[in-house]
């Protein structure tokens, strides 16, 4: 009895989240018309990691703690929506000073893109990415360290 009623409930909740998904949309702001036309979708950013390196186009071993003898660190970001070209930057940040920015090109409809710096005795300490679209606003930040 208790299994059909927790099966009953899992339904009925089941339900519910399709009836309220199905029923999310878009909503023109207020004294815009009202057309079929949906406003332009915007760049997405999916996925950013920091890794080791990449295997057959994936981050392979992803962390946020990298020793200085892996010899390289890299920054990989995947867009599943990319509207027209575009550019992105990777600003490489140690102790609050931009050591390396790097500017990447996206191109539609989707895309991944990775930028990497060579590790020295001398990058040990705290980094960050700071990923930003073309106008420069925050993607997203990806913090990590360098050790021994």
């Amino acid at each position: 009895m208790l299994k059909r009623w927790i099966i009953g409930c899992q339904l009925l909740l089941g339900i519910g989240l399709l009836a309220a998904s199905l029923t999310i949309g878009y909503a023109p702001t207020a004294g815009a018309e009202e057309t079929d036309e949906l406003p332009p979708a915007q760049l997405h950013l999916s996925e950013a990691v920091m890794c080791e390196t990449l295997e057959a186009f994936k981050p392979f071993n992803p962390s946020v703690v990298f020793s200085v003898r892996t010899g390289s660190v890299m920054c990989f970001t995947a867009f599943d929506h990319v509207p027209e070209q575009t550019n992105i930057f990777h600003d490489w940040i140690r102790q609050d000073k931009l050591v390396f920015r790097k500017k990447l090109i996206l191109k539609p409809p989707r895309w991944s893109t990775v930028s990497s710096i060579q590790l020295r005795e001398a990058d040990k300490g705290v980094w960050r990415v700071e990923i930003r679209d073309a106008d420069g606003n925050f993607l997203r930040i990806l913090r990590f360290s360098i050790t021994d």
